[in-house]
């Protein structure tokens, strides 16, 4: 099966969180601290290859920008927006149950 993709991504300021619905029709719902904390940039994840929590002071969710065909880019409070979450980084990272007992993509 081919990675599934969004259909549509939504920021909700009010419940500080993002709603992605998928091309599965799985939905997937990622709050604004979780993302931050799970950047991907190379700046909060170093150069190991392990992922790694980092604990942000400004989560808020400023700019949603759409990167191609295969990424997302956010801009936060911050400033930061060094991070780029490719589709199945984002769908790795969705923190529902039947996600979260799922293996890691290929």
């Amino acid at each position: 099966m081919q990675n599934p993709t969004p259909t549509e991504v939504r920021r909700e300021r009010d419940e500080r969180r993002v709603r992605v619905s998928w091309s599965d029709a799985h939905v997937g719902v990622y709050p604004f601290a979780y993302l931050r904390g799970w950047c991907p940039c190379a700046a909060c994840q170093g150069h190991s290859g392990g992922r790694r929590y980092v604990q942000a002071a400004n989560t808020d969710l400023e700019e949603i920008v759409l990167v191609g065909n295969y990424a997302l880019q956010l801009r936060w409070g911050d400033g930061h927006e060094s991070g780029i979450y490719t589709f199945r980084y984002l769908r790795d990272l969705c923190p529902c149950a039947a996600c979260a007992s799922a293996p890691p993509a290929d």
